[in-house]
């Protein structure tokens, strides 16, 4: 029985099960069913393929990381064969096949400890073999005790012969047990001790004193130099040997490797937070910049103030945008001009901060075009902030919802995500950007659970926001919140990532062309035909993308997501996917337009289509694309189109119909139907499937009377 390396519980072997996926493992056997499926281990790459990578894990055991495992395309990976890579085994099948998949973690040190897989070991998690060697310089703390080993050595017998002190014997130590001209030396008089600490602490505090403090972003300048650092620690990670330290200052953020002893917390007393003065060595591990400690120290006081108070005053700065202008001079995004400003400050400071990133979108062409925009200003910053080549990983990402709301669903997910991550990683909690969801009733319970955590929020939406949401973010940026008119949210994240990166606004300026189903307003029509891309293309490229994003909907689709929106070289790609759109949708709008049902409405023209018996449900288009293919095609004059779903209804109108309000009414109307109005006027009644029949009826004389 042992312990874990992480936590101490007992254990067989080092590494207990709740801690398994926080280490990595050196496998020594020989064969595939050697190994452990959800572990993660060291390899070499063997090969590559067109689908994917060959990765050796031991001795006539290789595995395949597929490309779809992979979280960019094949060809750009930077990996060599022979180069070291970290995996994790997903599978072992019978014919001895293993299959892998990707770890954002690509150092040994990103892992919590290492531990050796050995078939023939007492257990499959055994303490590496040289866990005892220290890097250079971790004995350091040891050379005021072998100063004597110069002196003249006293007789074996005239030492045995003397009761030795027990804090002479204490102080030996482990490394001079077997020291035996150390270990007979005559006892030194009581007083000579404490001078000969105080001397060895005054001549470190000298050597601190002449090494010059440089800042993190000029650290590359100062390789194979003694540096000190003035900086908060902002994440502490205990790996099998040292503990990293996370620092940032005013300029960027970089690792600090301590050593004691392999697997042992150099420092206990320094936490996250803390603010600190370090000394050491300036380093590359893996191409990446490292600080090899040679003395740490919690700075309090004056000290610690100076230090935060340059760092907020910098942090501060650098948060505020290069440019606050928008793309394009809009009238109806004027509206909100200072609420991006404060959207783009809040990202901006995240990043600086060392936070995570995530943004929220919705599933569709507005949702994606929004958020991958976002996502694209924010990459470069983390990349310039981070001495880590994988720190875009770990500190940038977009999730799709599958609804317009942030529901209490999703913050339970991401705020698990969140815990877990701070109590492995010891991240921060990340700001969340919502991206066409937050500004309405139902996802206040969501953001409410975020706000419990300390987990800050922006949400932006373009459609109509509601009262009760308007104070549940930390930041909202809704025109309709002013009283204006609903606008794109994609126009709008497009212009907020402008903000964000004024370096990526000749990369986004085709993007606010895109949501546009209709005529595409001419400033962003233009806009777009600057950036290189034409009416036509625009159109693929929308197309291709509202195909997209109805596959895999939980996915990101990071790289085929690029692909689509900035590889304008291969139009290829979007005109391919954008005829396969359009052949979709002409097949499904064929089979719902014989099946509208007209209503008598008076001068108005109102349809009703039941999407639940004449649609194809869990095909391609979704519901809300086909219902808005139709109403393009039919609107005319005083028209409505009705949606029936099983247990909901959604409606299209070239009127003023506030949803929300039709949905009030019909509640009032069958309240035994279970009707709940979703979102603001723009929003979907949901009710009971075994009142739809009623519900519809009630809806449409709800309608029709707002339209009076």
């Amino acid at each position: 029985m042992g312990s874990c390396i992480i936590c101490g519980v007992s254990t067989d072997g080092h590494i207990c099960e709740t801690h398994e996926e926080d280490a990595v493992f050196e496998f020594r056997g020989s064969k595939p069913e050697q190994l452990t499926s959800g572990r993660y281990y060291e390899g070499s790459v063997d090969g590559f393929a067109e689908f994917g990578v060959f990765v050796d894990l031991g001795e006539n055991v290789t595995g395949l990381l597929h490309k779809s495992e992979i979280p960019q395309r094949l060809d750009a990976l930077d990996w060599e064969p022979g180069d070291t890579v970290y995996v994790q085994v997903d599978d072992v099948h019978g014919n001895g096949n293993v299959d892998l998949s990707w770890s954002i973690r690509q150092a040994e040190r990103e892992f919590r400890g290492m531990l050796i897989d050995d078939p023939d070991a007492p257990t499959n998690a055994e303490l590496p073999d040289d866990e005892s060697e220290a890097p250079p310089g971790a004995t350091d703390s040891a050379e005021p005790e072998t100063e004597t080993a110069d002196e003249p050595a006293a007789e074996p017998e005239e030492s045995e012969s003397e009761e030795p002190e027990p804090d002479v014997a204490d102080e030996a130590g482990a490394d001079s047990a077997d020291e035996p001209a150390v270990e007979s030396e005559p006892e030194e008089p009581e007083a000579e001790e404490p001078e000969t600490e105080t001397e060895a602490e005054e001549a470190s505090e000298g050597a601190d004193a002449d090494v010059a403090r440089v800042q993190i972003d000029a650290l590359d300048e100062h390789v194979g130099d003694d540096v000190a650092l003035e900086a908060e620690v902002t994440g502490v990670r205990q790996t099998s040997g040292p503990t990293v330290f996370e620092l940032t200052d005013e300029t960027g953020t970089v690792d600090a490797a301590a050593f004691v002893e392999a697997g042992v917390r150099a420092y206990p007393e320094v936490e996250a937070g803390d603010v600190v003065h370090l000394v050491g060595e300036v380093e590359r591990h893996h191409g990446e910049l490292q600080v090899e400690t040679d003395a740490l120290d919690v700075l309090t006081g004056a000290e610690a103030q100076a230090v935060q108070d340059r760092l907020e005053a910098q942090v501060t700065e650098r948060a505020s945008p290069d440019d606050e202008t928008l793309l394009v001079q809009d009238a109806e995004i004027d509206v909100v001009h200072d609420d991006l400003v404060a959207a783009a400050t809040e990202i901006r400071r995240a990043v600086i901060e060392s936070r995570p990133v995530i943004v929220r979108h919705t599933a569709d062409v507005e949702g994606y075009v929004g958020g991958s925009a976002i996502e694209r200003a924010v990459l470069p910053l983390v990349r310039e902030e981070h001495t880590a080549s994988d720190a875009e990983y770990h500190y940038v990402d977009r999730r799709p919802l599958d609804d317009g709301f942030y529901t209490l669903d999703d913050a339970t997910k991401d705020v698990t995500s969140m815990l877990e991550a701070a109590d492995r990683h010891d991240e921060k909690h990340p700001l969340f950007v919502l991206v066409g969801s937050g500004s309405t009733r139902e996802s206040v319970d969501g953001l409410g659970l975020l706000d419990i955590y300390d987990a800050p929020t922006v949400a932006l939406d373009g459609g109509y926001a509601d009262g009760e949401a308007a104070d549940a973010a930390d930041v909202l940026v809704s025109p309709t919140q002013h009283g204006e008119t609903p606008v794109s949210t994609g126009v709008l994240a497009a212009h907020l990532a402008g903000m964000v990166n004024a370096d990526v606004r000749a990369d986004i300026g085709h993007l606010p062309a895109i949501p546009f189903w209709g005529e595409t307003p001419a400033v962003y029509a233009d806009l777009a035909a600057e950036a290189g891309y034409e009416a036509e293309t625009v159109a693929d490229v929308r197309d291709a993308l509202a195909l997209e994003a109805f596959y895999q909907a939980y996915e990101d689709k990071r790289e085929i997501v690029a692909d689509l929106l900035w590889d304008e070289a291969d139009t290829s790609l979007v005109g391919h996917i954008g005829s396969q759109f359009r052949e979709k949708l002409e097949t499904e709008f064929e089979t719902a337009e014989p099946h509208l049902e007209a209503r008598d409405a008076g001068a108005a023209t109102v349809e009703v289509l039941d999407v639940d018996s004449y649609t194809h449900r869990y095909d391609f288009p979704p519901v809300d694309l086909l219902l808005d293919a139709l109403y393009r095609e039919r609107a005319d004059g005083e028209y409505v189109l009705v949606g029936a779903d099983s247990d909901e209804l959604r409606v299209r109108s070239t009127g003023d119909v506030d949803v929300r309000a039709v949905g009030e009414t019909v509640k009032a109307e069958l309240p035994e139907a279970g009707v709940v109005p979703r979102g603001a006027q723009d929003g979907r009644v949901e009710f009971l499937s075994g009142e739809r029949d009623a519900v519809v009826e009630a809806a449409v004389d709800a309608i029709v009377a707002q339209l009076e």
